[in-house]
């Protein structure tokens, strides 16, 4: 290839990178004239077709928790001398950057009623903490931006950035001028509206909140630790109770206390009732008795009593840390029934690592790892893998008396991921798993959000 022909290929590819960077910059000014500050455009004028001010701009009135990716602007609130009315969109011309005009000189004002989904965006977002979903964090909306889009105006975009709230502080000149520097796309977001109405449950469900229920269980804590207590509320009433219950158990205990105390006792005890036994009996002991028996008064019989039953021992202790979720096989099963009975417990997979053995008085015999039950034969008998495991002795457990230290030494020393808990009689009460082990040692760092077997 001859220098030249280099010379020109370079060329080439150095004047195509300029006109792409140059068509993308005119579709970024393109986009960024197209905007139009919600805190610009507060207190700006209204004028009719012939140019005469109708009023003041109060707040913006939109559709946020309706089917639309970007919500719509269904109207404004005015205010004409001392009264304040509800100008529906169908009214708006235009929207500008500091004034709206209209299409006709003549208005139809009425008072203002929220319907399903409506929100007042500079009262009850601008200002207010939102979720950024994409960034898994919580973050403040300094301004909105709306934008025209066929025949109406959207909300488009939460402005985070420190130099908006500036701006806003600044001239009335600059409070109209958007600055998008760091904004999100509104269908990265899951904003908070305590005083708006909400459409159906399949409506507000939809888009940026769908996205929450994607995030991981940690994701969710870090999120919940970080919002107000209303806020915090209104993602709790968003997230169904098993999702819900996934977070709290990954919550620093003092937060989690917090979050237990806000609630409404009834929600508070559902919630409780939908975690791990180990997990919830830990969140009761940082309460006083009088508001444990609160929520235990408020859930089933039976759950109640297995949690009274681990708040019987001690912190610090096995049967402290341990779970009484137990998988029990016994010796005449097939591997394949055994199965069965596993694939019933997928909600509690987080907190099953293995499958105890017993005999008919429900002694201990055997500790099956799910990695063995997974490369066995379906028609494997439970009996012969129990044959097998006895060259390696018997399996390593503690008492639930037992200090964690302790428990945390045989675990290290039997080089697996959980151990179970016997009583006197030599039957399984419980299983204390590693992460918790880790939780309950090391307080200081925090939950280590240690992934279990098959997380």
């Amino acid at each position: 290839m001859s220098v030249n022909t280099v010379f020109m290929s370079t060329s080439d590819r150095l004047r195509d990178r300029r006109v792409t960077l140059e068509r993308h910059a005119t579709a970024s000014r393109a986009v960024r004239a197209s905007l139009v500050s919600l805190a610009g455009l507060i207190g700006g004028p209204v004028t009719n077709q012939a140019g005469e001010e109708v009023g003041r701009v109060v707040d913006v009135v939109a559709r946020l928790y309706g089917p639309e990716p970007y919500p719509p602007v269904t109207g404004l609130i005015l205010r004409i001398g001392r009264r304040r009315a509800f100008l529906a969109s169908g009214a708006i011309a235009k929207v500008h950057a500091r004034q709206v005009r209209l299409r006709t000189a003549r208005v139809d004002l009425r008072d203002f009623a929220r319907r399903p989904g409506e929100v007042l965006l500079a009262r009850d977002v601008l200002d207010h903490q939102l979720v950024d979903v994409d960034g898994v964090q919580v973050t403040r909306a300094a301004d909105l931006y709306l934008a025209p889009l066929a025949d109406r105006v959207v909300l488009v975009g939460v402005d985070v950035s420190l130099p908006t709230l500036l701006r806003r502080l600044g001239p009335r000149r600059w409070q109209a001028r958007p600055t998008p520097d760091r904004v999100l796309d509104w269908q990265s977001v899951a904003p908070f509206a305590e005083q708006a109405t909400d459409g159906p449950p399949e409506v507000r469900l939809r888009a940026s909140r769908a996205a929450l229920h994607r995030l991981r269980p940690a994701d969710l804590a870090d999120i919940l630790e970080d919002l107000g207590r209303s806020e915090r509320r209104q993602l709790l009433d968003w997230l169904d109770p098993e999702r819900a219950a996934d977070a709290l158990e990954e919550m620093e205990p003092a937060e989690l206390e917090n979050l237990l105390r806000e609630a409404q006792p009834d929600r508070a005890a559902r919630l409780i009732d939908e975690m791990e036994p180990d997990e919830a009996a830990d969140a009761l002991r940082d309460l006083t008795p009088e508001e444990r028996d609160a929520l235990l008064t408020r859930m089933p019989d039976g759950e109640a009593a297995e949690l009274r039953g681990l708040l019987t021992h001690r912190e610090g202790t096995a049967g402290g840390a341990m779970t009484t979720l137990l998988l029990t096989a016994l010796r005449d099963e097939t591997v394949a029934e055994v199965r069965g009975r596993l694939a019933e417990q997928a909600e509690h997979r987080t907190e099953i690592d293995a499958v105890a053995v017993v005999d008919g008085q429900d002694r201990l015999l055997c500790d099956i790892a799910l990695f063995d039950l997974a490369v066995a034969e379906d028609t494997t008998s439970v009996a012969d893998l129990v044959s097998w495991h006895a060259q390696f002795g018997p399996p390593a457990t503690v008492r639930p008396d037992t200090p964690l230290a302790e428990a945390a030494d045989r675990l290290v020393a039997a080089r697996a991921s959980s151990l179970l808990v016997v009583d006197d009689t030599g039957r399984p009460v419980g299983r204390i798993l590693a992460d918790d082990l880790l939780d309950a040692l090391l307080p200081a760092r925090g939950r280590l959000h240690f992934r279990r077997f098959l997380r």
